[in-house]
Parts: C-alpha cells; sequence; structure tokens
C-alpha cells in the first residue's frame, strides 16, 4: 500500500446532475477545517473539454478562475468561498486534460511501447493528479461530476474503487448524493431512485458510507431506516439536505445531524468539534437582516444567472457583514438598450454592469453607465463594465462620438479599448495575442498585482497600496487615452505594469469601475473590500 497521510472523501451524485454536490463538499470541507483539520478540494469534471474556457456561460454556467489563471468549473468558487483559501489549477481537472496528458505522454514515448488501456494508463494519470492535489492536507474532499453511470465518468469511478484498495479502507470513503423525490399525486417520497443509483456504485465496485438526500421538506425516520436497510449503511449515516434560505446554511444543516460522526469514524480521525460561531451569526445575518438595499445588476446572460454565480454570492457577502438584504433587480442590456434606462434603474440604490464578451447588449449596459453617472448614483462596473465605463466618459463627455473598444469595431479611430500585442502572464511568461489568437489562450488570466492611487476609493476600500486581484479578459484600456480622461474628470486610480487597472469619476458619490473580477476572492467571512464598499455606499444611499 503507498504511504500517504492525507485521507480521501469522495463525493459522487446519482439519479441526476444538479442536486448539490459541490454544495455538499464544500460544506462538510467547511466542518472539517472548522475542526482544524487541513482542507483540500478537488473537482473532477467528466466532460471531454480540456476546461471550460471556451464553453458558453449559457451552457456550463460561469467560468471560476484561480490564482494561478486556470479555467475551472464553477464548483470551485463555492470550494474558496466555504473554505476561504485560494485554489489551483491542481484543484481541478477534466477527462480531456487526462487524456490529453496520457496521449502527449504515449508520443514521446514513456509508456516504453505499451498499448494505452483505460487500465491502467488513464486511471493512473487520474490517481497521481489526485494524490498531488492532497499533498500537505490531512483531507482531500473529491467531487466527481455528472451522474453514476455516466460513461463519461467511469474511468473515474474505477479510479476510486482502486484507490480504496490501495491506500486502505480507513483512508478513503464515499459519500453518495441522490434525489429523494415527492409525488404529490400519491403523496409519498419515492426512495427507489436512491437504492438503484447504491445498487449502481456497488456494481462498479463502490459502497457508499454516507448517503445525502435531496428532498423538498424534512424525511421521516422510518424513511431514513427504509434507506439504510436497504443500501446497506448505518442509519446515523442517512442526512437529508432540504432547500435552505441559503447555501451556507447546509454546512449548519448537516452539523446538526452529527455528519462528522460518521466520517469521523469511517476516517479514524477522533473526536470532531466545529467552532461555526462566526459561520452562525453572519447565516443568521443573511436569512433575517435588519436593513436592505436593492442594486441593478446589469448583463447579457440572465437565461442563466449561474453565469454571475461568483458576483452573486460576492454582494451576499458584503450584505451578511453589513446586516443588510441585497435584492438584486436583474436588468437585461439589450432590453435597456431598447428603452430609455431610467425605468429599469429608477428605483435602484446602486447600478452594477458585469462582464461579458461579444457586443450583444453593449449599448444597454453603457446606457445604464452614463445613467449612474448623470444622477450620481453608486456604480461598480466590473471587467467590460469597466472598459464600457470609459467607453461612455469617451463619448458623451469628452465628445468622441465613435469611441469604442476594437472587440467591436477593429476599424475605429478611437480605440478607448485595444487589444495589446503582448503582456507578462500570471507565471511571468510572455504571451503574444492579435485580433486572429485563439480566445483560449490569449486572455490575462490569474492574479495580478495593482497599485492603488492615495486618496482613491479604491485605496480607501482595500485599505492598501498595493493589492492583488484576478482577471479574466483579453482587451485593455488603451493609455493613450489617459491624459484627456484625467483633464475631463476620470481618475485612474489602479495600475498593474502600466496597464489600467481601475477608474472613478471625480465629483460623483462613488462611481468605481475595475479590469480585474473582485467577486473571485469574495468568501462568505472575507468579503471582497471594492464589492463591499459599493454594497455599503448603496445602503447609505437607500437609507438618506
Amino acid at each position: 500500500m503507498p504511504t500517504n497521510e492525507t485521507k480521501y472523501i469522495f463525493v459522487t451524485g446519482g439519479v441526476l446532475s444538479s442536486l448539490g454536490k459541490g454544495i455538499t463538499a464544500a460544506s462538510v470541507g467547511t466542518l472539517l477545517k472548522h475542526s482544524g483539520l487541513r482542507v483540500g478540494v478537488l473537482k473532477l469534471d467528466p466532460y471531454i473539454n480540456v476546461d471550460p474556457g471556451t464553453m458558453s456561460p449559457l451552457e456550463h454556467g460561469e467560468v471560476f478562475v484561480t490564482k494561478d489563471g486556470a479555467e475551472t468549473d464553477l464548483d470551485l468558487g463555492h470550494y474558496e468561498r466555504f473554505l476561504d483559501s485560494s485554489l489551483t489549477q491542481n484543484n481541478n481537472f477534466t477527462t480531456g486534460r487526462i487524456y490529453k496528458t496520457v496521449i502527449e505522454n504515449e508520443r514521446q514515448g514513456k509508456y516504453l511501447g505499451k498499448t494505452i488501456q483505460i487500465v491502467p494508463h488513464i486511471t493512473n494519470e487520474i490517481k497521481e493528479r489526485i494524490v498531488v492535489a492532497g499533498k500537505n492536507k490531512d483531507i482531500l474532499i473529491v467531487e466527481l461530476g455528472g451522474t453514476t453511470g455516466d460513461m463519461e465518468g467511469m474511468p473515474f469511478l474505477e479510479t476510486i474503487r482502486q484507490m480504496k484498495h490501495e491506500f486502505g479502507k480507513e483512508n478513503v470513503m464515499n459519500i453518495h448524493v441522490t434525489l429523494l423525490p415527492y409525488i404529490r399525486t400519491a403523496g409519498e417520497l419515492k426512495t427507489k431512485p436512491t437504492q438503484h443509483s447504491v445498487q449502481e456504485l456497488r456494481r462498479i465496485g463502490i459502497t457508499p458510507q454516507i448517503l445525502i438526500l435531496r428532498a423538498e421538506e424534512r424525511i421521516p425516520s422510518d424513511i431514513k431506516r427504509k434507506i439504510a436497510f436497504t443500501c446497506d449503511i448505518d442509519t446515523k449515516s442517512v442526512i437529508e439536505a432540504i432547500d435552505a434560505p441559503t447555501i451556507y446554511e447546509v454546512p449548519l444543516n448537516f452539523m446538526a445531524q452529527d455528519i462528522l460522526d460518521p466520517i469521523a469514524k469511517e476516517l479514524d480521525l477522533g473526536e470532531l468539534k466545529p467552532d461555526m460561531q462566526l459561520w452562525t451569526d453572519l447565516v443568521r445575518k443573511i436569512i433575517e437582516p435588519k436593513k436592505k438595499t436593492c442594486i441593478a445588476f446589469v448583463g447579457k446572460y440572465l437565461d442563466l444567472k449561474e453565469s454571475y454565480k461568483s458576483l452573486t454570492e460576492a454582494l451576499i457577502h458584503a450584505g451578511a457583514h453589513l446586516d443588510a438584504s441585497v435584492e438584486i433587480k436583474w436588468v437585461d442590456s439589450e432590453k435597456v438598450a431598447n428603452n430609455s434606462a431610467k425605468q429599469y434603474l429608477i428605483d435602484c440604490d446602486g447600478i452594477l454592469v458585469a462582464g461579458g464578451f461579444g457586443e450583444r447588449g453593449i449599448q444597454g449596459k453603457i446606457d445604464a453607465i452614463q445613467y449612474a453617472r448623470e444622477n450620481n448614483i453608486p456604480f461598480l462596473g466590473i471587467c467590460l463594465g469597466m472598459q464600457l465605463a470609459m467607453v461612455e466618459f469617451a463619448r458623451n463627455v469628452l465628445g468622441l462620438e465613435d469611441a469604442t473598444s476594437v472587440e467591436f469595431d477593429k476599424e475605429t479611430k478611437n480605440p478607448i479599448i485595444f487589444l495589446i500585442d503582448e503582456f507578462i502572464d500570471a507565471s511571468g511568461s510572455k504571451q503574444i495575442r492579435t485580433s486572429n489568437s485563439p480566445m483560449g489562450g490569449t486572455m490575462r488570466l490569474g492574479e495580478y498585482e495593482c497599485d492603488t492611487k492615495e486618496g482613491s476609493r479604491l485605496r480607501e476600500a482595500y485599505g492598501a497600496s498595493t493589492i492583488f486581484e484576478r482577471h479574466r479578459h483579453r482587451y485593455e484600456a488603451n493609455p493613450k487615452y489617459r491624459e484627456v480622461l484625467e483633464a475631463s474628470g476620470m481618475e485612474i486610480t489602479g495600475e498593474s505594469q502600466g496597464l489600467i487597472e481601475a477608474v472613478e469619476v471625480k465629483n460623483h458619490p462613488w462611481f468605481l469601475g475595475v479590469q480585474f473580477h473582485p467577486e473571485f476572492t469574495s468568501r462568505l467571512q472575507n468579503p471582497n473590500p471594492s464589492i463591499l464598499a459599493f454594497v455599503k455606499t448603496a445602503l447609505k444611499s437607500n437609507e438618506s
């Protein structure tokens, strides 16, 4: 058996997708971390894409960016927000990445002419990456995407089966998340989907030690006993996961059901006593806030709000620390473009213009920014939101009617936003990009240093001269226009190696545009400073 100090908890799902495996993994991790253990997390994605970087937000939801610039599944955002830790590219990989590596190794002769097979070559590659992700951790929680029985997920399940034999049953356990549907016409909770899902796992060679049952309402004790007997697990290891007012209540619900007892027993961890007092206080403020504010969220991927998951969660974090409910008014930027911005924004305390790609909905975002600037409404523009704030200012204050981004008009005479030929990426390597470069490989990704200007809203929010935030974009603000912008009232208040990172408007209550994505570093216990300052200002606007 391999010598390894890390213990592994694998979280799988059955019946159907979107049951909450990611929240389950994050919640269990939170309880273990607050018990004093070093906890790591890993997401295994069965799809063939190498990463989700070029997948449409409408197809897959938000692309989350790690500190080292990896484009990952949105569940990594949940992990960071719950565990208050920064993850890397080692914490997420796909079937596509595994096969790509194995094929490259085969082409280089690393397998000494052997016939390449699922077992052992694919499973060994998966196993090696799991071990790397768990290095220097007491516990590694591994979530397998998809549903048990999916063809794409079979190599991962085979790897999980092997690891229990190789590392020992006291070091590997499985938590299985299933659906317990309520059939209203019959007035019954149905257990068969869970039974069949567990049978499928056991057929593969994996026996779950804990079952998480997703249900719409409380599960009677006799149903839990029935599931425990038919699925061959202890009754205390059957945990209900009913819909909660906030996802941050899930760890508390699990703790109330003593979920750590079977985990500690299976992995020989001793007695675990998590300190969740601060967490509990924040959850109370989310569920029963004393104040409220309304933020207009102007975007164009509103058909799937998961596209903005990190940002909506960041607003919740800020609200929790201010003991306030942040009500989001979703504003489709395409509708704003065809109508007066005022009718969509007049009742809001703050206006947030989110990031995005492509020309669709751009004019609506510009109109929303103009309304915020001219009516002294607190404004936060993120990534494309900052770029369009500069475009709006150039058009309506500087009088440059054709001012735009080369993303939308390559022939413009006033490219306020342009494509620089080369830049240094997060790893320190030089990247070359042109308008013909593949989108997936030419973005500025990951964490970059940003110097803040003394006396600025940005400096005030962070309380630091130098900050570190994450990026995901191709186009940059054109420094050619800096002098004329600042002379007319738009200040450059954040810079990174000569690149414009933040802009503010003078003589405005609170107007900030940032090139980075502050939402990627916001956590429940540590909200992002710029988003917190924005919500705090909007809250004051509501109270005045």
